[in-house]
């Protein structure tokens, strides 16, 4: 009988974590590492030639030239370059598990008005998407619900824990779909007249719901006495300041007057969305509000655009003076980030103000700044070690670091590449 047991807990290490893959553990560790000889993009401090960064306690202790490494593992990154995780802006990863299935979709709640349904919540810690997502160099990323005009409240998440609260990285927002005057798509055979007539009555509702939050909120400031009403109540948390507003929004004359309602609220909000803000960025640059943007790899919005209006629509942007962020919003392809962000880099934003769209900006955006986006002695040991520019497809990450957390360099993908490799046995009959 124990010799069976004994049979069965080797059988069960693979599962428990202590088996190793391709010289990787298959569970993150934590643990106290020095990077050698890389070159180290800080991002707001300069390229670091022949440099090192030292990870202990899940912060990066120190990084520069002649790092003694004591009792560190050392980890080899010659001819290799080190960049802060990358952050995606906006995507359902974790709410979505294949999107042509509903029964593994849980971003959308029924109702036009959910504020207080939390993304974090529905967050699945074991997506097969996640892992394919983090190696390749994105370690967090903004969980979006959709749906309706208040369709909840968006959550960040760092792509390792084995809880929703523990992949929570400190930010939360609640979402709004602006009502659209847009057609929905090529296919939108609605008379100009039905457009601008559904228009308005969405965005009548829109102010009505806001009024209910705004008497609430000052019924709440008063002390009164209120009936249990979670709708209103995280409304009021964007009108009291706890909460921003990220506004979904696309349509040039919509980014206008998603503006304008913003400043007639004076709340703090975050456009996302902002597919033609090329058209109106100085009027985004002058409401001084950051822009969430995304994915570039999509085609215009209007047939007389030029083809690359959704390349170019960051670069533009930012030029103007708007801090701009980039999203994938994807789920199943978030890895493809990058590649987004390149497509921007080659079509005018630069590589630089590219890299920061989706590491110090969005960590500035998103309020943590003083955690992550950059890699600096005392912020949190979120990057990864890849042989070339990330936005390039040919570069491979070869380690990914989140928390101080050394992830391990496989997933679905890669194992059944490496499955079907060699097979054997082969296609030959004995």
């Amino acid at each position: 009988m124990k010799k069976l047991i004994y049979t069965f807990l080797l059988a069960c290490l693979p599962m428990l974590g202590y088996a190793q893959f391709d010289g990787e553990f298959i569970k993150p560790r934590t643990g106290k590492f020095l990077l050698q000889n890389a070159t180290v993009v800080t991002v707001t401090k300069g390229t670091l030639e022949n440099a090192s960064v030292l990870i202990d306690g899940g912060k990066i202790v120190s990084v520069g030239q002649n790092i003694p490494a004591g009792d560190a593992e050392v980890i080899d990154c010659t001819d290799h370059f080190i960049y802060p995780g990358m952050f995606d802006g906006g995507s359902r990863l974790g709410l979505v598990e294949v999107n042509s299935l509903a029964e593994t979709q849980d971003y959308a709640e029924i109702g036009q008005v959910t504020p207080n349904m939390q993304a974090l919540v529905a967050i699945n810690p074991n997506s097969v998407a996640i892992p394919v997502t983090r190696v390749s160099g994105v370690t967090t990323t903004l969980a979006m619900p959709s749906g309706g005009i208040f369709p909840g409240t968006a959550a960040l998440i760092n792509l390792n824990g084995y809880t929703p609260d523990q992949m929570y990285a400190g930010f939360k927002g609640v979402v709004l779909n602006f009502p659209s005057s847009a057609r929905r798509s090529t296919w939108d055979r609605r008379s100009d007249e039905d457009i601008k007539r559904e228009a308005d009555e969405a965005q009548k509702t829109l102010n009505e719901i806001w009024g209910r939050a705004e008497t609430y909120f000052k019924l709440q400031q008063a002390n009164a006495e209120l009936q249990y009403y979670p709708e209103m109540e995280q409304l009021a948390k964007v009108l009291a300041g706890e909460l921003p507003l990220l506004v979904e929004v696309n349509a040039a004359t919509d980014i206008l007057s998603a503006i304008d309602w913003i400043k007639s609220k004076n709340v703090n909000a975050i456009l996302t969305g902002v597919a033609e803000g090329w058209r109106v960025a100085d009027k985004i640059a002058e409401a001084n509000l950051p822009v969430i943007t995304g994915p570039m790899l999509s085609i215009p919005t209007r047939q007389s655009d030029r083809y690359d209006a959704a390349y170019t629509n960051p670069g533009k942007m930012a030029k103007a003076g708007v801090k701009v962020v980039i999203r994938s919003n994807d789920a199943e392809n978030t890895r493809n980030l990058p590649f987004n962000a390149g497509f921007a880099a080659a079509y005018g934003m630069g590589k630089e103000e590219a890299l920061k769209a989706i590491t110090i900006n969005a960590a500035e955006v998103f309020g943590i700044a003083d955690k992550m986006g950059s890699i600096e002695a005392g912020k949190d040991a979120t990057l990864f070690v890849a042989t070339g520019d990330p936005f390039e497809t040919k570069s491979q990450i070869r380690h990914v670091f989140i928390d101080g957390f050394r992830v391990p360099m496989s997933n679905r993908h890669i194992k059944l590449y490496q499955e079907f490799l060699e097979r054997s046995p082969g296609l030959e009959k004995n």
